[in-house]
Formats: C-alpha cells, structure tokens, sequence
C-alpha cells in the first residue's frame, strides 16, 4: 500500500515506484489524498488524517483474511483470486444481467438489456416527479440524434451562489446506454444531489454505424451547444460556465481526455474568448488500452462480469475505423512519443479500481500527465470492480462521491479565485 499526497513534491517518486513494484508483477494498492501535503497523516485534526486511517485499516484486515487463508498475497496468482467479497444481492443480479447479455465475441444482445431496464430511450424517467432533482431534456443536433438531460436541484433547494456544471459522458463501450437509462439516470440524480452542481448528461452517437470520431464531434457539439445557448434559460439554478467540469466513466471516461483536449485546444485561439471554461477533468475507470496486455488484463480478466478482455476488444474492433488496431490514438492515448496535450488541459481525476483490468492503462495515463506538468488527483478503491460507481449499494461507490466532491469543490474554488 502506498499512499501520496497530491501536495506533496515526492508524489512522482511515489509513482514511479508503484509503476516499478507493478512491473514486477506485484500487488499495490495506492491511496493518494489529492489536497494532502507530506506528513499531513500525523494531524488528526485534518480529513484526510481520518481517511488514511480508514483505508490503512481496509488494506490491513483484507491482507489479514487472506494470509489466515493461506491465499497468494503476490504477483498475479494472487490477483486472479481475488474476487469482489459480499456484493449486495441487486448488483450481482445486475452483473449477471450485463454478462448474459454480451456473447462469447463481447457482441450485445440489446433486446435483453432492454428488457432489464439497463437500455432506456425516452422521456419517461425525466418526467417521474423528484422533490429534489428536476431534469430536462434538450436537444444539441436534431439530425444528428445528439441530446442531453439536464438535472439540476428543485426549486425549494435553489441558491444564489451560481453552481459548476459537470457534462457527463455516460460509459458502455461507446456501444450502448444513454442518458436515460436506468443506471445513468440514478447516478446523475444522486450526482446532482451530493454535488450541488448541475449534470448535464450527454447522448452522442454509437458504433458500430458511428466509428470514430463520432462520439468525440458528438462531446465537442455539446460543448459548443452550451457555450452558445444560455442555460440559464433551461433550469432554475444559477450557472458558473466558467466553472465546467467533464466527467465520464469508462468509455465516457475515453471521451473527456479526447474531448477535453479538442476544447482545451480551441480555447486557447478563440475569440471572442469561450464562455464555457474547464476547471476540471474527472476520468472514472477510464476506457484506454492498446494491442500489448498488461499485467493487470492478464490478471484480473475474470475478476468481474461488467468487462472482460474479449468484451474490450469488441468495442474497440467496432468503434476505431475500419483496419485500425488497438494502438491507434483513441484507444491508446499516450502510447509512443506522440503524446500530445494542450496547454490549457484542465486538472484531472482519475479513478481506477484494484480489482480493474483496465488498471495498468489508468496508471500509464497518470504518468503521461505528469510527465506533461499537469494536476493529476488519482483514487485508487482496492477492492472496486470495473463500474463499481454505479451501485449505490457499495461502499465504495460513496467514497468515490466523497472523492468527486472533493475535488470539484477544490478546483472551484481555485478557477474563481484566479
């Protein structure tokens, strides 16, 4: 277990030497409190004091369980056991639900997730009554089938202080949902609520008959949709475009560095200046890969129903054009030497999951960052699947909201401070 503060001016060694331990095939688990300075762990008067008890005692009782077990603590052996303990009833009926739904060639078989609520195309869920989150639909592209749900607080809750927006580009594989069905729905509810921010979640064209770089023009036409339109207009709260946020899980997560990068890019020649300005990227087990596998792939491939390595490889088989490997840019962003960042890139948080296969890419990622000079705030939850964010039933998923509003109330802050 190693734990870093995002303050403290050791944390590139800190990640180099989890980069190192990982090659070696070895098990990390990293805690980094993104506002910590160094040695802020012997002040029990500070929060994060408390939390690094709490995750110290996490990493200690389940290495505790699994040596009175006589498991494999090291090396990948050791990883392919590990198994998400004691998932609630309702997810694993979920999981179960998504991985009968995928065939063998990581293909989907919508009828069944629609069936199960998980696929949802319609107005239905925005206009269920809510004494706290209200939402609306508006329409970005007529032609192109590009929309987004807006979820803001209910009238009773307004304030005057003008709130961040978090345009959230929602996961599947860039093949499936949409900000009506039920997972994301729920999640930008309780998003919206535990924030005090407007969501504004956004439905962008799928693959396979809109490859690349549909979903990414798709981010960017939203973007511009709000930039040019008064939202204020749309919802009862009081707005900050200054203060944007991009938010995104796995595939939606591949599309906030993309997306990011392209307005970040155009902000810094456009005149008049843009209104809408990034205060922060938030990328949540972020869908990157590349032809090599990684350690953790090799690992944790069946560590959990949502995603599998045969399940990854389809999505990228549909979504990069035509003869495109998986090295191509969209996939694996900071491969070779070409790694490109624009200079007004906004901070960032990147969530992974120690029981994610995806993990190793979300390292690479981080570093590239760095190497960059850029603000990097990573969340490590050691015991959390790929999607664990969407259950509500999981501790994990609380933490990482605590963990969100944490760093968009930072970087709040900070951008309206400047």
């Amino acid at each position: 277990m190693v734990v870093t503060g995002g303050l403290n001016l050791l944390k590139d060694c800190h990640a180099w030497y989890v980069e190192a331990l990982r090659e070696k095939g070895k098990l990390v688990t990293v805690v980094e409190c993104p506002n910590a300075t160094h040695v802020f762990y012997a002040f029990p008067e500070l929060v994060d004091s408390d939390k690094f008890v709490e995750d110290m005692k996490l990493f200690i009782d389940e290495h505790t369980r699994s040596k009175h077990g006589k498991q494999e603590m090291g090396g990948f052996d050791g990883a392919r056991r590990r198994r998400p303990s004691s998932l609630p009833w309702t997810v694993r009926i979920q999981h179960a639900i998504v991985a009968f739904a995928h065939r063998r060639d990581g293909s989907i078989r919508r009828p069944i997730l629609s069936l199960a609520g998980l696929i949802k195309v319609g107005t239905t869920s925005c206009l269920r009554p809510s004494s706290e989150v209200r939402c609306t639909d508006i329409t970005i592209n007529v032609s192109l089938g590009i929309w987004a749900r807006v979820f803001s607080a209910s009238a009773s809750d307004l304030i005057n202080t003008p709130l961040p927006v978090v345009v959230y580009f929602h996961g599947g594989g860039f093949v499936a949902f949409s900000p009506s069905s039920r997972p994301y729905d729920a999640l930008c509810r309780r998003l919206c609520r535990e924030l005090g921010a407007v969501i504004v979640c956004v439905n962008y064209r799928h693959a396979p008959h809109h490859r690349f770089p549909a979903a990414y023009d798709d981010g960017v036409a939203a973007l511009r949709f709000l930039n040019n339109t008064r939202l204020a207009d749309l919802v009862p709260a009081p707005i900050d475009l200054s203060c944007c946020f991009l938010a995104g899980d796995s595939s939606g997560g591949n599309m906030v560095h993309h997306v990011a990068q392209r307005w970040a890019s155009m902000s810094e020649t456009a005149w008049p200046p843009l209104r809408l300005r990034l205060a922060g990227a938030v990328l949540i087990q972020p869908f990157f890969g590349g032809e090599e596998r990684t350690g953790a792939e090799l690992a944790l491939d069946k560590a959990c129903r949502i995603l599998s390595v045969a399940r990854a490889d389809h999505y990228w088989k549909v979504f990069l054009p035509d003869g495109a490997t998986r090295d191509h840019p969209a996939a694996h962003v900071c491969g070779g030497d070409g790694f490109e960042l624009a200079e007004t890139f906004p901070p960032a948080m990147v969530v992974t999951g120690g029981l994610d296969l995806l993990k190793d890419w979300h390292a690479r990622y981080v570093k590239a960052l760095r190497g960059k000079g850029k603000l990097v705030a990573v969340v490590e939850y050691p015991n959390a699947t790929h999607g664990f964010y969407a259950f509500p039933e999981l501790a994990d998923s609380d933490k990482f909201v605590e963990d969100l509003k944490i760093f968009i109330d930072e970087h709040t802050r900070s951008k309206r401070n400047r």
